[in-house]
């Protein structure tokens, strides 16, 4: 396979499990963190990565409104609910697998 062929392939495949997200709202960031060690904000900030690679300027708030399909105090606003304790212990117990990007397993 050739690097514009593979390169145009992880772009659908990331448009489509952007997709997915947009249409899960009911799945809450904690939950993606606790089972899978990444979530929308993890998505927005290699986003972010990879324009910043390119020279591209972009803001964080920016590559979140690409992720979320919205501003990130919408999404807050519209789908956000508290996190139980429960979550959040499970947040803090599965640090050390969260996707580097996102700053928690330091």
């Amino acid at each position: 396979m050739d690097d514009k062929t593979r390169t145009e392939l992880e772009a659908a495949a990331f448009r489509g499990l952007v997709g997915h997200l947009g249409k899960r709202t009911d799945v809450q960031n904690i939950d993606l963190m606790n089972l899978a060690g990444f979530c929308r904000n993890c998505l927005s900030k290699w986003y972010m990565a990879a324009a910043k690679e390119r020279d591209i300027d972009m803001s964080y708030d920016e590559a979140r409104e690409i992720v979320y399909g919205m501003t990130y105090d919408e999404w807050k606003r519209d789908f956000q609910s508290e996190a139980s304790e429960e979550q959040k212990q499970k947040f803090q117990d599965t640090m050390p697998l969260h996707a580097d990007i996102s700053g928690h397993n330091k």
